[in-house]
């Protein structure tokens, strides 16, 4: 509403600035200030959790919804084809289905480990392959809504986390893994996602760009601050 946008911007909008890159960047960041253990791995599984099967899942029913309801469809029957259509994407239910395949203890057959780890170990540099040919493709721009939810990402979202965090009773270095996990820049998945609908694609990126440099400085900032912000309570 603020920035006059459509539902479908809106959606990718919210994909971009709501989601931290977890999966390619949790550990990469995390390991090296806190220790590579079984902590820190319990924080970016968590908030991956919470990024893949909960944003994303959210995200592309409002972008399906937006559909619907430009297509003139906006009646409950399009409410419910536009859920259906977001629980067919693979972006959907891929995650999903691996969560409830670890709650439910389930246990893989060994022999497809190696083409599992393949895929694992493909996965990041796909992801900023694909991100980094939308970039390429637009042109880079800074405005009052691009700094708004790049400061929004790397400030406001893990701040609000810290603060509810340290009333559910987290402290020390949890808090702070957890409030960096929060304050890391955007999903590649925002920028793919726009990217293959056309919508949102410029902004997007760039808000990509500016909160990958500010998360240069908000970083330190954090683990400077985690401590600060836990005395007040």
């Amino acid at each position: 509403k603020v920035f006059h946008h459509t539902a479908a911007e809106a959606a990718v909008c919210g994909l971009t600035a709501g989601s931290p890159t977890i999966g390619f960047l949790g550990f990469a960041v995390l390991d090296p200030i806190y220790g590579a253990t079984t902590q820190t791995g319990l924080v970016v599984a968590i908030v991956a959790i919470v990024a893949n099967a909960v944003i994303i899942p959210i995200g592309m029913y409002l972008m399906s919804l937006a559909g619907a309801m430009g297509s003139g469809n906006g009646s409950s029957s399009g409410t419910g084809s536009a859920l259906l259509n977001a629980v067919k994407q693979p972006v959907v239910w891929c995650p999903t289905l691996a969560v409830v395949i670890v709650l439910l203890g389930i246990k893989l057959p060994v022999a497809v480990y190696p083409s599992f780890d393949l895929i694992a170990h493909a996965n990041s540099g796909v992801a900023v392959f694909a991100a980094g040919l939308a970039l390429a493709t637009v042109k880079f721009s800074v405005n009052t809504e691009i700094l708004w939810n790049s400061i929004f990402r790397v400030f406001i979202t893990p701040l609000c986390i810290a603060i509810a965090a340290i009333l559910c009773g987290l402290s020390g270095e949890k808090l702070s893994m957890l409030t960096m996990a929060c304050a890391l820049p955007p999903a590649f998945s925002g920028i793919i996602i726009g990217s293959r609908y056309n919508v949102y694609v410029q902004d997007g990126a760039s808000i990509l760009a500016v909160s990958t440099l500010m998360f240069a400085f908000a970083a330190p900032f954090w683990i400077w601050f985690c401590p600060i912000l836990q005395s007040w309570f």
